[in-house]
């Protein structure tokens, strides 16, 4: 079965050279469901979703996810398949600079698997964290598995096919995750796909104490300031921000637990643990998010 969707995807891979400017609607009535002028029906039955196509390229030894459209949604270096490829992707690592996985229980969740970079990563380095990934669309699942590497689930290794809405608004999730990391965009890749406060809430309720939420933004377009706002609001206004980065991501990390009250020196030396340990560049984190956000400069207070 696997071999034959494949074998589907591949026929179907086209190296995307133009900008689509179409629009794809994310959700359609479910059948059964009224139209105008129908009698009511006794249930009203659930939206199912309409998923835009899943597509690939690929371009200097990079192969990247795309849902249709030239906006990238993911990406992972052939040679170096386990590593994380893009920055902004990188900078969701950055509750590293907070948080240690090695504890017991460490259970990190990802909403939105996208080319399943992240997933790859907390599964392959922390040997001692459950790893969990929500996503809706059952096409990238098995891009995941198929085309990025993505491993079948394991003792450790948990992929649900589910709404991330529907994920954290269940009960049986409260203050039983460590990571929070957050990446749910649809094909026109502008701005996140859930972005309420309510929602953002919710995102809180699921998380320990000391717990950390790493969200991917879109700083150039006009759902970056609300959503910064709603995050804010959900979080008591604990929350920093990365600068921007290419294709005007920013990342901002959320906060719950006790205060955060430390000098920046004992971050850096955290962060040279991090380097050493995963590769991933925490140095540079430390310098951005000390430049980038106010009345921060000499310490980390928050």
């Amino acid at each position: 079965m696997l071999e034959r969707v494949l074998n589907a995807f591949l026929d179907n891979m086209t190296l995307l050279k133009r900008k689509s400017i179409e629009a794809v609607a994310s959700r359609r009535p479910a059948r059964g469901t009224r139209t105008r002028g129908e009698a009511p029906a006794r249930e009203e039955k659930r939206m199912t979703p309409r998923f835009a196509p899943v597509t690939f390229s690929e371009m200097e030894g990079v192969r990247y996810l795309h849902f249709g459209t030239e906006w990238v949604q993911g990406a992972m270096r052939l040679r170096k398949p386990d590593a994380i490829e893009l920055e902004y992707a990188q900078q969701m690592m950055a509750w590293l600079l907070f948080l240690s996985p090695s504890v017991e229980e460490f259970h990190v969740v990802q909403l939105g698997l996208g080319a399943a970079a992240l997933t790859k990563f907390c599964h392959r380095q922390f040997s001692r964290a459950r790893v969990t990934a929500v996503e809706l669309n059952p096409a990238v699942i098995i891009a995941g598995r198929s085309m990025f590497g993505l491993r079948e689930d394991d003792a450790r290794l948990t992929v649900r096919e589910q709404d991330a809405w529907d994920y954290v608004m269940d009960g049986t999730h409260a203050g039983a995750i460590d990571v929070l990391q957050v990446d749910l965009y649809d094909a026109t890749a502008r701005g996140p796909v859930l972005d309420t406060t309510a929602f953002y809430r919710a995102c809180r309720r699921t998380l320990k104490a000391p717990g950390v939420m790493t969200i991917n933004l879109f700083g150039d377009h006009d759902s970056f300031p609300k959503n910064i706002e709603r995050i804010c609001d959900a979080f008591d206004n604990r929350v920093l921000v990365f600068p921007e980065v290419h294709d005007g991501n920013v990342i901002a990390l959320a906060f719950n637990g006790p205060e955060i009250d430390v000098s920046w020196e004992v971050i850096e030396a955290r962060a040279d643990v991090v380097e050493k340990t995963t590769g991933l560049p925490a140095r540079d984190w430390v310098q951005k998010l000390r430049a980038a956000n106010a009345r921060q400069e000499e310490r980390l207070k928050i």
